[in-house]
């Protein structure tokens, strides 16, 4: 449906809206954007009726596009004491094969796939900047374009974050041969931010931030140097304290934790996304907070790489805001990421219903909210069913037997904790229909495409 310059009218039995569930809801939408709410309305001829629970899609906070190709494949236990440092090894070897052609294939698919887990937005931590032997492209800005154009295609709005990895260890140590593919300088990262700032303009989905790899792959000048060099309202990632041996080297090196170095040699506001934040103690939970910060928590992928668990409910306790990614995309799904999180809690803990608020007893409903509001925050929109939002929008299959006899309190809990195949049916964005019925217009291309790529940059075939 197109939405161009006039109105269009959705109409939900059920929505799920900023206040809470609202019956018999009219949207009015204009140019992508809602125009007008009305609950308990009566719906007009030309209004388009949407068979299932609706609700807000949510902003995916983290993503290393290119990865999604390995999901699966390093499940073998190549020694006693696998970790991430190993996974890591084995990412690195599939880079080198990557071509830009291959990246676009692959984001393409993969951002099919998040369209139909019901996320409309994607935080894409893009570091594989370079061709191979770290040779530049003659756009610098080549593998970003094609991450763009895999957005276009999906119909998901971008995030882009190009990332600076200038080292592979804390103090500036010089990277290492698999570290090549993604190095820049100060100076042309910020060229390529520039690059990337052109490529954008007139793409109203799609966002740029700032973002550094991690402490260990700058130094404290780079990071003053970018922050002072672009723009102040940009969103600004960074991974950190993802594994313990990455906390005891930052101490090693500087006598501080990753997130206290940061909080006192940087300082944090609402601008950043702390990507993992796996490994932190009372008080920088308390910093985290108070700060306004986002942890950007990626469950699955922490789950698989065997990082550690969040301390999700102190962080809730402390006020900390948060927002959930899939990674590695060993998982596309809000259902995983969210139940994950709760169930980590629940196993730390041996204890039930970990992760709520005073003011919202219902744990799926909290999860959904925190995740919703902190991956708008990190990704820089404003996804909600609010007037003035971009009309991105999901619908639950009401054919499903908790869908069709739940009351809308109990449709999160049922979703979240008690559906096990995808309940996503439909999903709007900017109110064009890009899942239709569990499908994308570009499947079979998509699909056949993605299964090219993986059997030659896998198995070489």
């Amino acid at each position: 449906m197109n939405t161009d310059d006039q109105s269009f009218y959705y109409f939900a039995s059920h929505a799920l809206l900023d206040e809470g569930w609202a019956k018999d809801v009219l949207f009015e939408v204009n140019n992508g954007y809602l125009q007008t709410i009305e609950p308990n309305s009566k719906p007009p001829v030309n209004a388009v009726h949407v068979d299932g629970p609706m609700l807000p899609t949510m902003a995916n906070v983290h993503s290393h596009a290119f990865q999604r190709i390995m999901a699966g494949v390093a499940e073998v236990s190549l020694n006693s004491i696998d970790s991430f440092w190993s996974w890591r090894d084995l990412m690195y070897k599939i880079v080198r094969k990557l071509s830009p052609d291959d990246v676009q294939v692959i984001a393409t698919q993969l951002y099919i796939d998040m369209l139909k887990a019901g996320y409309t937005q994607v935080g894409e931590f893009h570091y594989l900047h370079h061709a191979q032997q770290g040779k530049p492209y003659d756009q610098p800005e080549e593998m970003a374009i094609r991450l763009m154009e895999a957005a276009n295609v999906s119909g998901i709005g971008l995030t882009l974050l190009p990332v600076l990895y200038s080292h592979s260890g804390f103090g500036g140590q010089e990277p290492t041969a698999g570290q090549l593919r993604f190095i820049h300088s100060t100076e042309s990262y910020l060229d390529l931010q520039q690059a990337c700032e052109k490529a954008l303009v007139d793409q109203p989905s799609h966002q740029l931030g700032i973002c550094f790899h991690s402490l260990r792959a700058v130094t404290k000048p780079q990071i003053n140097t970018v922050l002072q060099s672009l723009d102040q309202k940009k969103v600004v990632h960074i991974h950190i304290a993802e594994q313990q041996k990455e906390v005891q080297d930052c101490l090693n090196w500087s006598g501080q934790r990753p997130i206290e170095w940061l909080h006192n040699n940087v300082g944090l506001n609402d601008r950043w996304c702390l990507v993992h934040a796996t490994h932190i103690n009372h008080q920088e939970i308390r910093n985290m907070a108070n700060s306004h910060v986002v942890a950007g928590l990626c469950l699955t992928t922490e789950a698989n790489l065997g990082d550690g668990i969040f301390p999700a409910v102190e962080f809730e306790k402390a006020n900390g805001r948060w927002g959930v990614g899939s990674d590695s995309h060993v998982s596309l799904s809000i259902v995983d990421e969210l139940r994950t999180l709760e169930y980590g809690q629940r196993l730390r803990d041996q204890q039930r219903n970990r992760l709520h608020r005073p003011n919202q007893p219902s744990v799926g409903d909290n999860l959904f909210a925190q995740a919703l509001q902190g991956g708008n925050q990190a990704c820089d929109v404003s996804l909600g069913l609010k007037v003035g939002n971009r009309a991105n929008f999901m619908i639950l299959d009401a054919s499903n037997p908790f869908m069709a006899a739940s009351q809308p309190a109990d449709v999160l809990n049922r979703w979240l904790f008690a559906c096990n195949e995808n309940m996503i049916k439909d999903v709007f964005v900017a109110g064009k229909q890009v899942i239709k019925a569990f499908q994308h217009d570009q499947d079979d291309s998509s699909r056949l495409a993605f299964t090219r790529v993986i059997k030659k940059v896998m198995y070489d075939e």
